[in-house]
Formats: C-alpha cells, structure tokens, sequence
C-alpha cells in the first residue's frame, strides 16, 4: 500500500511539473506587419505566479520598414484589460526586443493583446497592424 501511494505522489508531481512547463514553453507569434513596421521572429509565454512576477514575456524584431518617411515604430502591448504600454524602435532600424508585462496587483497573466505600429505624430492617427490576442 505504502509503495502504491509513494507512485501516486511521484505520478502526481510529474503531472504538475509538465503543467508547469507547459505554460513556460515559448509560444510564436504570427508576423504583424502594416504600411512602415513589421515585427516579425515573435515569440511570448506566461510565466507561472512565481516566474518574473507571473508576467506576459515577449520577445521579437521590430522593424521600421519605410526607412525614409520621417516616422518612428512601436509596438503595443496590453495585459489583463490594463492599459497600453509602448515599446519604441529606432528610426531606420531593426530592434531586437525582450520585454515582460505584468500587473503587481495580479499573481499571474494569461491574456496579452499585441500591435506594431508606426507613429505618424498628432495631426495623423498611427497606422498599425491588426490587433492580435493571446491567451494562455
């Protein structure tokens, strides 16, 4: 019996250590690309509770693909039904980007929304890709 129940907490704690590393693996994201940016080579997880403060972790190349327009890129992220958070390119350049989202007041995150944009200033509204959803 006793060698029975030592199985069943071994069985058990495998089960939960591939759980867990199931919401750890690295996810793609699909290429998002509009008139000027690209972000392309994407990839995110969610990290568990106990992981970077349970956060949406990014990781990707934001391209400014009209070098001589004047205009800069971002890209857009948003967790948990908080707000817009930008991470800016460079002028004329690609960015490697690695990032992570979180809110302190939440354990953990696994809901994301992703855009890449291109800023055309005040007087035009940006230009960006369409929005993409992840979930956990």
């Amino acid at each position: 019996m006793k060698t029975a129940m030592v199985g069943a907490v071994v069985a058990g704690a495998f089960l939960l250590g591939a759980g867990a590393a199931t919401a750890q693996s690295w996810h793609d994201l699909p290429v998002l690309k509009e008139t000027g940016v690209s972000f392309t080579d994407g990839q995110y997880r969610f990290n568990p509770a106990g992981r970077h403060h349970g956060a949406f972790e990014w990781t990707g190349r934001l391209r400014d693909t009209s070098a001589g327009d004047g205009h800069n890129v971002y890209l857009r992220i948003r967790v948990e039904g908080h707000g817009w958070v930008r991470y800016y390119g460079k002028q004329r350049q690609t960015v490697r980007m690695h990032h992570l989202n979180w809110d302190g007041a939440q354990q953990y995150t696994d809901d994301a929304y992703v855009q890449a944009c291109r800023d055309l200033g005040s007087a035009r509204r940006d230009n960006c890709s369409a929005l993409l959803h992840v979930e956990q």
